[in-house]
């Protein structure tokens, strides 16, 4: 994960977080425009994300529960004034994108589908977000009514020519989607924490919720050929996760979806 020192924290970091974080190294962690991430190397690491208000309301929430099924971080402060500050502790380990991780491709893909099946198999009868799959149909075809739609280069990789043509598709299939497992919701490598390659947790849950599993699936075939710059291991990833539960149609839903995400 990035880390470039700084001097200190930004304004507006509440008081209750800036107690508990004083006299600290300070890392930019940041990876997006969406959040500011910050590392706190004090007492085995400390992470601090801001963003807009109201916007890690769902990210808190769901980190705590993971943490309850031992399978995430712990969270230390969340706040909301007039932006959101989100404080958890560091998980033992490196996250997935690690040169040693990366240096042993095939293991590191099958770790991955290996701890996915797991979490689909995580009881979520308590979760706190009960259906993750009405906010995901609607920012889909909020965003297509919006012209919300991405022309990036990674685009091309989803298979679709145009907006119509994956909204076509998306439409198609939204009524297929299931309600059966706890999703991740954004199931990419830096968002995997191993220690000796045994999983410590995840992390950037704000995504998660009840939901379909093909969603998480279409994430780490992309993440293994972003991550890895090669499509040799998505076939793999699927076989190991267990092709019983992968309905391959599906997977093109999710593409034409995440067009618009």
């Amino acid at each position: 994960m990035r880390k470039v020192l700084i001097s200190k924290l930004p304004d507006g970091v509440p008081p209750e977080i800036c107690r508990f974080i004083a006299d600290a190294k300070i890392y930019d962690s940041s990876c997006s425009d969406a959040a500011s991430v910050y590392f706190i190397d004090k007492n085995g690491g400390y992470y601090l994300k801001s963003s807009g208000k109201g916007e890690l309301e769902k990210e808190a929430a769901m980190t705590e529960y993971f943490h309850s099924k031992e399978i995430g971080a712990e969270v230390l402060n969340y706040t909301s004034r007039d932006r959101d500050w989100l404080l958890t502790a560091a998980l033992p380990g490196e996250d997935c994108t690690w040169a040693g991780y990366l240096s042993e491709p095939a293991r590191l893909c099958d770790a991955l589908a290996e701890e996915l099946r797991k979490l689909h198999e995580t009881d979520f009868g308590d979760c706190p977000v009960k259906d993750r799959i009405d906010s995901y149909i609607s920012l889909v075809e909020h965003n297509y009514r919006t012209g919300q739609y991405d022309k990036s280069e990674s685009a091309e990789n989803f298979g679709y020519k145009n907006a119509d043509e994956a909204y076509r598709v998306f439409c198609e299939g939204k009524d297929l989607f299931h309600r059966d497992v706890l999703l991740h919701g954004d199931y990419c490598l830096p968002n995997i924490v191993l220690k000796n390659w045994k999983l410590s947790g995840f992390i950037d849950v704000g995504n998660g919720g009840v939901g379909d599993r093909h969603i998480d699936l279409f994430w780490g075939v992309w993440s293994l050929w972003y991550n890895l710059k090669t499509d040799r291991y998505g076939s793999r990833f699927l076989d190991a996760y267990g092709r019983d539960a992968v309905e391959p149609g599906m997977l093109r839903v999710v593409a034409a979806a995440e067009v618009f995400g």
